[in-house]
């Protein structure tokens, strides 16, 4: 049976239940004053009626705090807050988002879950904002070994007739852990060493052993961490001769799906949105099938980021 035939997908009250088993895998908590476990459910709750809804529709997943006497549902405090698309059809667009390698646009969203285009832009960046991962661990732990790049993605502004190079793009630099197979994208203004060594020294650890290209502004990385070695692109090398460990390939396999997505799928992306559609990428490369995890599983570990991360349309 397809994922998509499950009954959270398509029932609403079973959708509802499906999130609070991952979100309040604890017991119920009350968005308002934090009590678990001392909240019960309310039957049978309408909304006021309407044009639409003569008799009003059922407000399903309704609870109430024996504490502090407030209602709430499972949305409160996620990424679902305020929202007017039903549940089930929010549990589809994390299973479509999740599950494909190179991502969904809204316009496909639009119109595979009948809602308008707004509506669907606007959710596919709540997903994403629930994708994103606020991990503090450096990369490269215990002595392993991180591969460096960056990459150009989309225009800054636009491009004049005597424009060089990759001036107006945008710039992104990704690092990715070969143990543990993790990547890690940041939005950065420029590819100098001001800017790029200094997220390095934040973001992995001093006892890693980096690996890059020939770029000038890694030149004296071997400075801050256990070791540094690279490969001269420019020259054809790939893969250094005498060390074949040595290479970028992983990062630079990594922005092949990257750049697939992004020009294929959403085809541009203005730099204030570049960060998270960079954080769907990642999420979807740490918790692919070769780290272990299957879609559904996938989509489990997202719902489980809803939570404190609300989005609103101006932000």
């Amino acid at each position: 049976m397809s994922v998509l035939s499950k009954a959270y997908m398509h029932d609403e009250a079973a959708a509802f239940a499906h999130v609070e088993s991952i979100i309040w895998a604890n017991g119920t908590v009350c968005p308002h004053c934090g009590v678990v476990d001392r909240a019960y459910k309310l039957e049978g709750v309408r909304t006021k009626p309407s044009k639409k809804n003569p008799e009003g529709k059922e407000r399903h997943g309704l609870w109430k705090c024996r504490e502090c006497r407030k209602q709430f549902t499972v949305r409160k405090g996620t990424i679902f807050e305020e929202s007017h698309i039903e549940m089930h059809k929010w549990l589809q667009a994390i299973h479509l988002m999740v599950s494909s390698k190179k991502g969904i646009s809204s316009h496909q969203l639009h119109r595979v879950l009948e809602i308008t285009y707004k509506s669907a832009w606007f959710l596919t960046h709540r997903i994403r904002e629930c994708m994103r991962d606020g991990a503090l661990a450096p990369f490269g732990g215990n002595g392993g070994t991180v591969e460096v790049d960056e990459t150009f993605i989309g225009t800054k502004h636009k491009k004049s007739k005597t424009a060089r190079g990759f001036a107006h793009k945008n710039a992104m630099l990704t690092l990715v852990d070969r143990d543990t197979k993790r990547a890690k994208s940041i939005v950065v203004d420029d590819i100098k060493k001001d800017t790029l060594v200094p997220i390095l020294r934040e973001n992995i650890a001093k006892e890693a052993v980096i690996y890059t290209d020939e770029a000038k502004q890694y030149t004296k990385l071997a400075d801050d961490f256990a070791g540094h070695d690279f490969t001269t692109h420019s020259k054809g090398e790939y893969v250094k001769r005498e060390k074949p460990q040595v290479h970028t390939n992983t990062v630079e396999g990594f922005y092949s799906i990257f750049k697939r997505g992004m020009k294929g799928v959403y085809q541009h992306c203005g730099k204030q949105h570049l960060h998270r559609y960079a954080a769907e990428f990642d999420f979807r490369y740490n918790n692919r099938t070769a780290n272990g995890v299957d879609d559904a599983e996938r989509g489990q570990i997202a719902l489980r980021g809803v939570v404190g991360k609300r989005l609103t349309y101006a932000q």
